[in-house]
This record gives C-alpha cells, sequence and structure tokens, in this order.
C-alpha cells in the first residue's frame, strides 16, 4: 500500500514539495512516520491511548528533524473540525478505520473538508466485495456462504465489524467533492497468512506479485482489502 499512496502522490504534486499530511487513525504511526522521514509535515489522530503511546515511543528515537516534522494528537477521527481548519491538509490518510465506523459517511466528509484544493485522500478498507474469499480459502464453507450477502464479519482481533463496497464508497466520494482517481487491492494472495508468519527469502518478489495484481483485474476486486484514492475537485 505504501507503494500504491507514493505513486498517487508523486503523480499530484511536484517533486520535493513538502506536503502537510493528516494520518487519521495513525495507529503506531507507520505511515506517518514514514512519510515524515521523506520530509513531509505530518500531524497524526489517533484516539487508542495505548496506540498514542506507542506512536510517541516510536517517534522519540528518531532524528531531531524527523521528531519536528511530526505533530500526534489525540481525538477521535470524526472530530477533525475541532482541532483543524478545512483546507488545511495536502494529504489526508484514514487506513483501517472504517470498518470500526457504523456510519462512515459523515466522518468521510469531515475528512474531505480538510483538504485543500486537489488534495488526496487515501482510503484503506475491507473489501465488502470478497468477504467470502477468507473464509473459502480456508475450507469454512458455511462461513463462505454466508458472506455474499454482508458486509459484517469478525476479523481477526475478535471483533465484530463491517466492510466496505467499491461501488458504495464510490457514490460516497463523488457526493463529498472528492471523486475517486484511482484504486488498489491490497491482500490478493497473502491474506490467509497466518500472524506471524515468517518473512520469506524472495519477500522482494512476493510484494511485486502483490503490487502487480493490486492494480490488475480481476485479482485486485478480490482483494481482501481496497486502496482508494479520492482528490478534492
Amino acid at each position: 500500500m505504501a507503494r500504491q499512496l507514493d505513486e498517487q502522490i508523486a503523480g499530484r504534486f511536484p517533486v520535493g514539495q513538502r506536503l502537510r499530511v493528516l494520518d487519521v487513525g495513525m495507529g503506531q504511526g507507520t505511515q506517518a512516520l514514514r512519510l515524515a522521514r521523506a520530509g513531509h509535515q505530518v500531524t497524526g489522530l489517533e484516539q487508542d491511548p495505548t496506540m498514542v503511546a506507542t506512536a510517541r515511543e516510536a517517534l522519540s528515537v528518531e532524528p531531531e528533524g524527523i521528531r519536528e516534522r511530526v505533530r500526534i494528537i489525540e481525538g477521535d477521527g470524526r472530530d477533525t473540525g475541532v482541532h483543524f481548519l478545512p483546507g488545511s491538509f495536502d494529504v489526508v490518510l484514514c487506513h483501517g478505520v472504517l470498518m470500526y465506523v457504523e456510519e462512515p459517511d459523515p466522518l468521510l466528509a469531515g475528512l474531505a473538508r480538510m483538504l485543500a484544493h486537489g488534495g488526496l485522500l487515501s482510503l484503506l478498507v475491507r473489501n465488502g466485495d470478497a468477504l467470502a474469499m477468507r473464509p473459502g480459502l480456508s475450507g469454512d464453507w458455511a462461513g463462505a456462504l454466508g458472506a455474499f450477502d454482508t458486509v459484517s464479519y469478525r476479523n481477526r482481533l475478535g471483533l465484530d465489524v463491517r466492510a466496505d463496497r467499491l461501488e458504495a464508497l464510490t457514490a460516497t466520494l463523488a457526493g463529498i467533492a472528492a471523486p475517486l482517481h484511482a484504486w488498489y487491492g491490497v491482500r490478493v494472495f497473502t491474506d490467509t497468512a497466518a500472524d506471524g508468519t515468517e518473512i520469506p527469502a524472495d519477500m522482494e518478489t512476493l510484494l511485486a506479485v502483490e503490487e502487480r495484481a493490486g492494480r490488475t483485474d480481476p485479482y485486485r476486486g478480490v482483494a481482501a482489502l481496497l486502496h482508494l484514492c479520492g482528490v478534492r475537485g
């Protein structure tokens, strides 16, 4: 996904431009730190105190120049209007968050308002059109059958969450003036790998295969996750 995001950034902004990035639901800060290392000014918004502490600890060991480019705020992604003025950011990330939000449209509208004209909105969501793939490939036929007609599922943490369908999100993005510009699949072939699986020796080849599949039909349509990129009009 990082390669996909970098591709979209490179295609929209001049080389070397220091971008204003908002990472909503930043988690442990993986993307925020990566983008700060690339020279961008990053604000991370996270409501989980444990994740905030983890992100701050990771930031604390970075060089001073990178630490100065990152601001971490403890807060709810649905309250962006409380913390920031409209149009304050060139790039807004919301990765792995929508599945925990029962009504995502107000959150998405708020994120779009944070974007400057021409800004990039990057979403990573569970693919509601492919929920039967994981149980089906695992031989759970009853689970696969039940997954065709729902967007609800239980994740690997044991939480009951929801997925999003590409068609519905495309309509939502158009309605909030950040229409879909590009989309990718994420975890096409590797979704059934168990947590803690040893990194294979041919990791670069694996990544190349996933990256190719993530931009190629019909493979991207059955990926576990979808990476959608909207552009503020």
